[in-house]
């Protein structure tokens, strides 16, 4: 394993220790873990990506958004290009919330598709679990839909990743 992937793993569960994954009893260590395995897979159909950008945002992708590190942080850590494909995954909450994923996904394109793998392996991770219980029809659907718009938008960063994205959207809320 690469030393940076590495820091990278131990930054991420010293960052996110107490928190859980969302909907679970599991530590946010596991979906940090999901996302990175399912990057490291599309990896080997991708030998020409650089496999430590996408490994490292990979594991930090939720830092930003999710604890109280800072990107001055996370820059003297890893450097400004794993930063800037981390600033990319994260979420503007000052927006509202229908336009945040719209948001992320136009900074997201602007990044190599090492970063794009993570975005796809992120919502691949999050629809392997069942929708929470006190979500409503409407929410599984517009969650479903958000799929839809990251597969569309990022799928051509890997066909793996595009193929199993496309599966777990269409089980997705489906009993």
């Amino acid at each position: 394993m690469d030393d940076l992937v590495q820091a990278a793993l131990y930054f991420a569960a010293r960052a996110h220790n107490g928190q859980q994954r969302y909907g679970s009893d599991l530590p946010k260590l596991v979906h940090l873990s999901d996302v990175a395995l399912e990057v490291a897979a599309a990896l080997t159909d991708e030998p020409s990506y650089d496999q430590t950008l996408a490994l490292c945002c990979a594991l930090l992708h939720d830092v930003l958004e999710d604890t109280g590190v800072d990107e001055a942080t996370l820059v003297a850590h890893f450097g400004a290009a794993i930063t800037d494909g981390v600033r990319a995954l994260t979420k503007d909450p000052t927006l509202p919330a229908l336009e945040r994923i719209p948001d992320s996904l136009r900074r997201i394109v602007q990044q190599p598709r090492e970063v794009w793998l993570v975005k796809l392996a992120d919502r691949i991770s999050n629809l392997s679990a069942k929708p929470p219980a006190h979500w409503s029809p409407e929410r599984v659907a517009g969650y479903r839909s958000e799929g839809e718009l990251i597969l569309t938008t990022l799928g051509a960063a890997s066909p793996r990743l595009a193929a199993r994205l496309r599966a777990k959207i269409d089980q997705y809320g489906i009993q």
